[in-house]
């Protein structure tokens, strides 16, 4: 699988739209999570692996290549950590963390779950 880059044909586009390029890589298995949880802070391989409810190395390292190579995440000395770009994603995606436990609650209320 390619690294989703937008103006290149990504899962859903042809013309790789950066909005589709986007929701191609967030869509990946933990690509969202790896974010999620680098927002708490900097994070080793192995504390991130251990955020990521125990991710395969493998994966995780797929993950971590592919959100470099797009500017998301950098490797420090302290280790994996948002990059400011990234910081702007975690900021509007950060919202949909309350909006899905009210949601949640309406499901729970409601005898849905």
């Amino acid at each position: 699988m390619t690294i989703p880059l937008p103006g290149t044909q990504v899962r859903g586009s042809k013309t790789g739209k950066p909005i589709m390029a986007l929701l191609d890589l967030l869509g990946r298995t933990w690509a969202l999570g790896i974010i999620w949880n680098l927002q708490r802070g900097p994070a080793t391989f192995r504390e991130l692996q251990q955020r990521c409810e125990k991710i395969s190395p493998t994966l995780l390292n797929t993950r971590l290549k592919e959100l470099k190579a797009l500017k998301l995440i950098e490797s420090k000395e302290s280790g994996y950590q948002l990059s400011h770009q990234g910081m702007e994603l975690f900021d509007i995606i950060a919202p949909l963390g309350s909006w899905s436990s009210q949601w949640g609650e309406t499901l729970k209320e409601g005898g849905q779950l």
